[in-house]
């Protein structure tokens, strides 16, 4: 039976890019980082974590060797490798360090056209499009229109937005428009609504997506997102991986936040959870169920979202330590003739300055029992993960990127 899984931990990369540069990320390491610091006590947090990085099944997957490919950091030096198991990194050829550009790459299609982005000056949106928001919203106006953090930007304008029913609106330096209101006081619906008008006014700016943020809470003290964030991108300009496989009569189970990214274009089903805990749950369900020939995709958003751009460096290895400890779950699941592959988007690396994604090679490590597994080495471009898939599952080769199946031992 061909099955694949495909494993996004968001955010989490290696350190390494080529092209760190130009992005201003020159020696951002994601993962080193963090091992770095929990090594020498720096992420050591009461009831969370104390000590080294555990993550003993990453390890054992080859996420050392990855490291050492994309960086040459030496990690879990003399750890035995699962049989079946294979190891390396990829390098994103897409422009930007976005979610859309990561995840679209990694089904195949690359960005190559630049997105549109709003400068970090205040205010940040041009006035037109302010304007056309209020107008087109029936809104009294907008709060923020900054760059911000998100958790931030909430405390600072949470209040004046309940008493004037002003939603707050905020980008990055992502390819984005975020919108966060109250979601009793404003409406979850009604934010969904505004977020949905907002796409249409921001498509000529070619903005990657507009994202509602919905919130609870009365005062800074107590104001919280919840999970019922939903990302409204703009469609992949081709087919990807996804597009292929529903289109000839198999599932693709997305988990967690795939399908919006792909703006729900070559989605069979979507399951939903709030943080990464319950999200495995999710994604080991979608594992039962996926049939012949069927891709389960999932993304772990908690990575990026609670610790990355928070720059918690303590949070960021517990939540690693505790997807660890859950992987045997899943590998337990998986039978001959399977392909699972755990990545990453891009990199947001929480020692480093900022609250912004990182540019950084992502690990591309994975079991295909049967095989022989072994060293896939740097791949070029992440639609390597893509093509891989599709040659697992019996798809003829895309556009873009090439299949690693040969160098582990399976047909191409």
């Amino acid at each position: 039976m061909a099955r694949a899984f495909l494993f996004v931990l968001d955010s989490f990369g290696i350190g390494g890019a080529a092209d760190a540069e130009r992005y201003g990320d020159t020696g951002a390491d994601t993962f080193g980082h963090i091992m770095r610091a929990c090594a020498e006590g720096r992420a050591d947090r009461e009831n969370l974590r104390t000590g080294p990085l555990a993550v003993p099944n990453l390890i054992a997957l080859g996420l050392g060797h990855a490291a050492r490919t994309a960086t040459g950091l030496s990690a879990g030096a003399g750890t035995a490798l699962l049989a079946s198991s294979f190891h390396g990194a990829a390098q994103e050829v897409s422009s930007g360090k976005d979610t859309p550009s990561g995840h679209w790459e990694i089904a195949g299609l690359p960005v190559r056209f630049d997105w549109g982005y709003f400068p970090n000056a205040v205010p940040a949106f041009p006035a037109e499009l302010t304007e056309a928001i209020i107008r087109e919203g029936k809104l009294p106006g907008i709060l923020g229109n900054c760059h911000a953090s998100g958790t931030e930007i909430i405390e600072r304008f949470g209040e004046e937005h309940i008493r004037s029913g002003k939603p707050i609106c905020y980008t990055s330096v992502d390819s984005v428009l975020q919108i966060a209101a109250h979601e009793t006081h404003f409406g979850l619906d009604r934010l969904y609504e505004l977020c949905l008008t907002v796409r249409r006014l921001v498509d000529p700016l070619k903005i990657g997506r507009v994202i509602a943020r919905p919130f609870v809470g009365e005062t800074p003290d107590n104001f919280q997102r919840t999970h019922n964030r939903r990302d409204y991108a703009v469609p992949p300009p081709e087919p990807t991986l996804l597009d292929r496989l529903t289109g000839r009569g198999n599932k693709v189970i997305a988990v967690g936040k795939i399908g919006d990214i792909f703006a729900h274009r070559g989605i069979s089903e979507v399951r939903k959870a709030g943080g990464n805990m319950a999200m495995f749950d999710k994604a080991l369900g979608a594992m039962d169920d996926a049939g012949e020939g069927d891709l389960v995709f999932a993304n772990f958003v908690d990575f990026d979202t609670e610790f990355g751009h928070r720059r918690d460096v303590a949070g960021y290895a517990g939540a690693l330590e505790a997807f660890d400890r859950r992987l045997p779950e899943a590998l337990a699941r998986i039978r001959p003739g399977d392909l699972l592959i755990l990545t990453a988007d891009h990199g947001n690396d929480p020692t480093w300055p900022g609250t912004d994604h990182t540019r950084e090679r992502v690990p591309v490590i994975g079991i295909a029992p049967g095989l022989k597994g072994g060293d896939i080495g740097l791949r070029p471009t992440f639609a390597d993960i893509g093509e891989t898939v599709a040659d697992h599952l019996g798809l003829p080769p895309g556009r873009h990127g090439k299949s690693f199946l040969t160098a582990i031992g399976g047909h191409a």
